[in-house]
């Protein structure tokens, strides 16, 4: 993985946890709750790089035909729910007395405010889902942990096998690029931006 590589590059010490490695698969608690178990703190990272497009062969929706509600729990499971089981079981590992970040991709079309195009309902949900999730969760750990930034990140669009048929429409940028771009907006965010959704450059993305 891109991001893993870039921080390594720096020296920094990564701990990467996979579903084909590890099976931690974000659609079951348990086996996230047993990767993370088994890991001892504290982290000054943990970065959420996952997501999903299409899931058991079903592309994004271009209609209101297309919708199906398996499709729709399944996006969910994957882009929303999985992430915020992931902090669920990781803030133990974040430290309370230092900078952290927790960090999770997310994605330019969960902006319910800068949607014009309509479609792609189970995907832009989704996304929408775990920008609220994170924000709320944010609120809750900014009691106890003073100095924990947790963001949405939107990392453009990346050239990968992921993004595949859709890269004509959006301007493009190589894995690499694109990792280096979100660790650059990760070093600089603050506990006074925790829970907001930053594109690759650090703006903030409206809601």
């Amino acid at each position: 993985m891109a991001t893993t590589e870039a921080l390594r590059s720096r020296n920094v010490e990564v701990t990467g946890l996979s579903r084909s490695v590890d099976g931690f698969d974000l659609t079951n608690e348990e086996t996230i709750a047993r990767a993370l178990g088994a890991l001892e703190g504290p982290f000054d990272l943990i970065f959420v790089a996952t997501g999903a497009l299409r899931i058991d062969g079903a592309e994004p929706e271009k209609s209101l035909d297309a919708v199906s509600a398996e499709a729709l729990a399944q996006q969910y499971a994957v882009n929303g729910i999985g992430p915020l089981l992931v902090l669920k079981h990781a803030r133990r590992l974040l430290p309370r007395d230092s900078r952290a970040v927790f960090a999770v991709l997310s994605a330019r079309v969960g902006s319910i405010g800068d949607n014009r195009m309509g479609g792609w309902y189970g995907y832009r949900a989704a996304k929408a889902g775990v920008n609220q999730l994170i924000h709320g969760a944010s609120i809750e750990l900014a009691r106890k942990y003073r100095h924990l930034s947790c963001v949405c990140l939107h990392p453009g669009t990346v050239r990968t096998r992921f993004t595949e048929g859709y890269q004509d429409r959006h301007p493009t940028v190589t894995a690499d690029e694109a990792a280096q771009r979100l660790l650059a907006v990760i070093d600089g965010v603050t506990p006074e931006q925790t829970g907001q959704f930053l594109d690759y450059a650090g703006r903030q993305i409206p809601w």
